[in-house]
């Protein structure tokens, strides 16, 4: 089972992105190979998917899935979200990276 922590920046953010499309649509997060660390963090919105295998995470009425697959990746992530002119977006603090490259968006 999969644990995440969203800060409040950050939940207000996905609902923000989701709007009024929060029933029918859900932020996947997601591990993929790549980066300079070895994965990358991917996140996407997205009409919910029919197929079986990922953990669901209720954020105030949002819908956050990971699959399965990237479940032992991304235990204990932290979520948040900064507002600033220069490299504002979203923020990840991953507890099982061993390792992370200087953008914050790479970790192995």
């Amino acid at each position: 089972e999969v644990n995440i922590e969203v800060s409040l920046a950050a939940k207000t953010a996905v609902k923000s992105a989701i709007g009024d499309q929060s029933s029918s649509h859900v932020l996947i997060i997601s591990a993929k190979a790549g980066g300079c660390s070895g994965y990358l963090y991917d996140m996407v919105i997205v009409e919910r998917p029919n197929e079986e295998g990922f953990q669901e995470i209720d954020v105030d009425g949002v819908t956050i899935l990971i699959h399965d697959n990237d479940s032992s990746l991304l235990n204990g992530l932290k979520l948040d979200y900064k507002d600033s002119l220069m490299g504002g977006g979203f923020h990840m603090e991953n507890p099982n990276a061993d390792r992370a490259c200087g953008c914050g968006q790479s970790f192995g």
